[in-house]
């Protein structure tokens, strides 16, 4: 079992520690006497749930290593290696609290929010499936999703253990944003209906933007987040406090930023 740490105010250490043991091994079984072949699996149908009450705190730590969960999985695209887990964890509890099915097309990711659905796409052969991450992993470096069994199948990713793919979050809500739209969030995208949020930074690079959630948490800024946009077909990662109530409590939240040097920090309104 691994060991983590959670914010004391989340109550749900127990159920996160048993999905995080769900994500880790691809030395793990395969089930005897599936017969489905890789193009009888169907996709998981991507719908509108609410958040996992339990599955997203906004950090935990695996190894020495904190990973600190999206506020968002708008505009997400990341690639690097996937495997897969099987009978070891099937019927354990996952890290949103659902049960481990090794025959539906589930996930584990590090920092995606519970649920999200995502396209999977083998870079080795060009098979596609779209799967449900409801558990984190895996913790090997390098190692981007943790996919179920049946997902792993359909994608060919059994029989090697890992193999290369892009994975891009799918929206259930509403059309991702296109390029022109998220290039113009930069420039202060006013919505009237936004939501309003105080921008510390942004950054091209996700260490960076994990670095400085980090440099708050030292300063006692514990409710900053990191959203993902997709600006010129690149991934941006925007660190912000909010959505805030009010101008004033926007105009509050800036000013105490900058007694503190975060100078660049500004106040948008963001859908």
């Amino acid at each position: 079992m691994m060991n983590i740490q959670n914010s004391g105010r989340w109550l749900a250490t127990v159920t996160l520690i048993s999905g995080l043991a769900a994500s880790c091994s691809v030395k793990d079984g395969a089930p005897n006497g599936y017969g489905k072949r890789w193009d009888q699996i169907p996709d998981a149908l991507p719908k509108k749930e609410a958040r996992s009450k339990y599955g997203n705190p906004p950090s935990y730590e695996v190894f020495g290593k904190r990973y600190y969960v999206l506020n968002s999985s708008q505009g997400f695209v990341q690639k690097g290696e996937a495997s897969w887990y099987g009978t070891k964890f099937h019927g354990r509890r996952a890290s949103s609290g659902e049960t481990y099915d090794m025959y539906a097309m589930t996930a584990a990711h590090k920092t995606l929010p519970l649920p999200t659905y995502v396209e999977v796409k083998n870079l080795q052969n060009g098979r596609t499936a779209i799967v449900k991450v409801n558990d984190r992993g895996p913790f090997h470096d390098g190692r981007i999703i943790d996919l179920s069994y049946a997902a792993a199948t359909k994608l060919g990713v059994v029989a090697s253990g890992t193999a290369p793919v892009e994975i891009r979050a799918l929206s259930t809500t509403r059309p991702e944003r296109t390029e022109q739209t998220t290039a113009a969030v930069e420039d202060n995208y006013i919505d009237a209906n936004g939501k309003l949020y105080v921008q510390i930074a942004a950054f091209s690079a996700e260490e960076n933007a994990l670095k400085m959630i980090g440099e708050l948490r030292e300063k006692k800024i514990n409710s900053a987040r990191i959203h993902v946009d997709t600006v010129d077909g690149k991934l941006l990662y925007r660190v912000r406090i909010g959505p805030v109530p009010t101008d004033h409590v926007a105009e509050k939240v800036l000013a105490q930023l900058k007694e503190i040097n975060l100078n660049n920090a500004k106040i948008i309104r963001y859908n």
